[in-house]
């Protein structure tokens, strides 16, 4: 998936690698340097492109990556197989909240390689 808007931040580049038989998602992204600039202000740590890798699982035909957090407040992203947006969802002592964060314009399917 890529060619991804946000619902808060601007990208020169913003995509999503799901790999279903490894069961990792990877995002690659370059933030456009007004975003990169409001998210230093508050992280150092913040570059302006990042890579990172998740592990996902598949479930009732919705792919999720593993909860990250503690226990009892856990954030996921949720894809839809075939779909252009992307969700995030919140678990908060056992309420759950879904949120759209992004709507990707291309989605490509690449078949394993003999």
């Amino acid at each position: 998936m890529s060619a991804c808007d946000d619902q808060q931040d601007e990208f020169l580049k913003n995509e999503y690698i799901l790999n279903l038989n490894e069961l990792i998602m990877t995002r690659n992204y370059v933030y456009k340097e007004k975003t990169y600039q409001k998210h230093k202000l508050t992280d150092l740590s913040v570059k302006k492109s990042n890579s990172y890798v998740r592990n996902i699982y598949e479930e009732g035909g919705k792919i999720f990556t593993h909860k990250h957090g503690y226990p009892q407040f856990y954030t996921q992203i949720l894809f839809e197989k075939g779909q252009q947006d992307i969700f995030i969802k919140t678990v908060l002592n056992d309420e759950e909240g879904i949120s759209k964060i992004s709507t990707c314009k291309k989605i490509e399917k690449f078949d394993d390689e003999s």
